[in-house]
């Protein structure tokens, strides 16, 4: 993507009509991903914005049918075809990635064929290039924006997980590093209301996988139809937000279009191929923030957060540090999501950890961000009304009492 070609972008982000989606998705993978990711931040642009974008999650341009079958020949495994009674010529999906087709195996499975579209790795490993080379030169003259909300870092994540999903493999075994961490702490801590797709390795590969027809409704579905509960969605958080904060492995793209919830009402975690790793200090510091701040401790929040300091604080930085963030969470607990978001408070929340008190985040630091935004975004768009925070403190409980949460060695002086 070229300078010219980004500044014509974030216009279609940030005008106040609609935005183009045909010109953003005719701009590549890179345009796509970038503008999924503000699919989700109604903090910057309007809601109405925000679900036209949305629109990118699972109605991306399709690659022409007799393609499909031209592009299965060519890169699925061997003797292929033979394992099929039929394959759909019409997708049922189709993503930034890739597109999915219904298909039924002659064993009498009812399946679906994801297929990455073939001309996507190299045109985005090209705009990933041109866009860090420029984004280092724009950095020179805003140094500060390398630590908060550094572009880069944001671009390096973006850029990790989607050459990640453009190997299907890794979808694979996403899912099974997943299952096996369920498994693992089964004893302690029960996921029984969290299961993963069947996949099918002998008909599977780089460019190509078979896993098994899920009947049942998307996230983004049941906002459509306004069927998504309160308590489905608190339910998610704490499956979530388990492998988020309390084992610090977790899926790092599941926006409302990668999660089903299916006919016996199991949530299914599907394109499972971005898995993330969060530091335990940057992990085990947020959710000590979010425990202290569900509780009503403004002080023990804003003190989790020194744990990613490089400064040592003296008591005057520390005294300043301290009273911007009581400016910035002012009359918090009174306002419901609709009245103030968390993505848009964590950014003023970042942003004053960083200038405020050396706080670095890293690049490791912005699945976790964008996790908390694709929650934000999902409450948002569906209860307005509630208090997130106070509603998620029962969880964090007990992500503190069956999981192995680190306490992080504070950096700062008394």
């Amino acid at each position: 993507m070229r300078v010219w070609t980004f500044a014509r972008f974030m216009r279609q982000i940030l005008k106040s009509g609609p935005a183009d989606l045909e010109w953003i998705q005719s701009q590549g993978l890179l345009a796509v991903k970038l503008a999924q990711i503000f699919a989700l931040r109604s903090d910057l642009i309007p809601v109405e914005k925000c679900r036209q974008l949305q629109q990118l999650y699972q109605h991306a341009s399709s690659i022409p049918s007799e393609a499909v079958f031209q592009n299965l020949e060519k890169r699925a495994p061997e003797g292929f075809f033979d394992a099929f009674d039929e394959i759909d010529e019409v997708p049922i999906a189709a993503a930034s990635v890739g597109q999915v087709h219904r298909a039924r195996l002659k064993t009498g499975e009812d399946v679906v064929i994801k297929v990455i579209k073939a001309q996507n790795e190299k045109s985005f490993r090209r705009d990933v290039r041109r866009m860090r080379r420029w984004l280092r030169i724009f950095l020179i003259f805003m140094p500060k924006l390398r630590r908060v909300g550094n572009p880069v870092a944001l671009l390096n994540h973006v850029a990790d997980y989607t050459t990640r999903e453009l190997d299907l493999r890794n979808e694979i075994a996403g899912a099974d590093e997943l299952k096996e961490i369920q498994m693992d702490i089964d004893d302690t801590f029960q996921m029984h209301r969290l299961r993963f797709p069947k996949y099918y390795h002998e008909l599977s590969n780089e460019h190509v996988l078979v896993s098994e027809f899920i009947r049942g409704d998307s996230l983004e579905d049941g906002i459509d139809s306004g069927t998504l509960s309160w308590s489905t969605l608190l339910d998610l958080f704490r499956i979530h937000g388990a492998y988020l904060f309390g084992i610090g492995t977790f899926h790092g793209d599941l926006h409302p279009g990668n999660c089903i919830i299916d006919d016996d009402g199991m949530f299914v975690f599907i394109d499972n191929g971005a898995i993330c790793h969060a530091p335990p200090l940057v992990s085990s510091s947020l959710f000590r923030f979010f425990e202290h701040l569900s509780n009503s401790n403004l002080n023990g929040a804003f003190e989790a957060l020194l744990g990613l300091s490089e400064d040592t604080l003296d008591e005057k930085k520390k005294e300043e540090y301290m009273a911007k963030m009581y400016d910035i969470y002012h009359d918090f607990e009174m306002r419901s999501v609709g009245e103030q978001s968390l993505t848009q408070i964590m950014m003023k929340t970042v942003r004053c950890a960083v200038e405020d008190a050396g706080a670095v985040f890293g690049e490791e630091a912005f699945p976790i961000i964008r996790a908390l935004m694709y929650l934000d975004g999902l409450v948002i768009r569906t209860h307005p009304d509630v208090k997130l925070i106070s509603s998620m403190s029962p969880y964090l409980e007990e992500f503190r009492a069956c999981l192995p949460i680190p306490e992080p060695v504070p950096r700062y002086t008394n």
